[in-house]
C-alpha cells in the first residue's frame, strides 16, 4: 500500500498543480482578452470620435464653400445691376436735349474755360460749343458730350466730357450706389 498510496499522492499533486495552472492559464488568458477588449474599445472611439471630427471639418468646409459661392453668385449679380445701372445712365446721358446740353456745356464752359486756349466736343455739340466759347475751336472728339479744354502748347488737357465725369462720378459713388440699390 505504500507505493500505491506514494503513487496516489504524486497523481493528486500533479492533477493538483495541473488545476492550478489551467486556472491560472484562464486568468491569464480572461486578463488578455479583457485587455484586447478594452484597447479594441478605446481604439474604436479614438477612431469614431476621428471621423466625427472628419466629418464636422468636411461639413463646416462645404458649408464655408457653399456660403462662397452664394456671395461670389450675389456679388456677381449686385455688379450686373450696377453696370446695367451704368449703362442706363450713358443712354439717359446720350439723350439729352438739346436744351439741356447747352446748358450743361455753358456751365461746364464758363466754369472752366479760363484754363485754356482751344477747346474739343464732339460733332454734335460743335457749333454749340463755337457759340458758347471764345476758346480757339481745335476738333471733334469721340465721347457721349461735354468739352476737353486744352492750353496753347496742349501739354495740358482738361476733360470734361460727359464720359469722364460719369465714370469719376460712379467710382467715388460706387459704395453708396451699391448701398442704396441693396440695403
Amino acid at each position: 500500500m505504500g507505493l500505491e498510496t506514494v503513487v496516489k499522492d504524486i497523481m493528486d499533486a500533479a492533477q493538483a498543480e495541473v488545476s492550478k495552472l489551467d486556472s491560472e492559464a484562464d486568468a491569464e488568458v480572461a486578463l488578455i482578452l479583457d485587455e484586447a477588449k478594452q484597447n479594441a474599445k478605446r481604439i474604436m472611439g479614438e477612431r469614431l470620435a476621428k471621423a466625427e471630427d472628419d466629418i464636422k471639418k468636411i461639413r463646416q468646409q462645404e458649408i464655408s464653400s457653399a456660403n462662397l459661392e452664394v456671395k461670389r453668385t450675389l456679388l456677381n449679380a449686385r455688379k450686373e445691376i450696377l453696370e446695367k445701372v451704368y449703362v442706363q445712365a450713358v443712354e439717359t446721358i446720350s439723350e439729352f436735349s438739346s436744351e439741356k446740353n447747352e446748358e450743361l456745356l455753358k456751365a461746364l464752359i464758363s466754369e472752366n474755360e479760363a484754363n485754356g486756349k482751344k477747346i474739343y466736343s464732339n460733332a454734335e455739340s460743335e457749333e454749340i460749343v463755337k457759340k458758347i466759347s471764345s476758346l480757339e475751336y481745335a476738333g471733334n472728339i469721340d465721347c457721349l458730350g461735354g468739352v476737353v479744354i486744352e492750353n496753347e502748347d496742349g501739354t495740358i488737357r482738361l476733360d470734361y466730357t460727359y464720359d469722364v465725369i460719369l465714370k469719376s462720378v460712379n467710382e467715388r459713388l460706387l459704395k453708396q450706389t451699391s448701398d442704396i440699390l441693396f440695403g
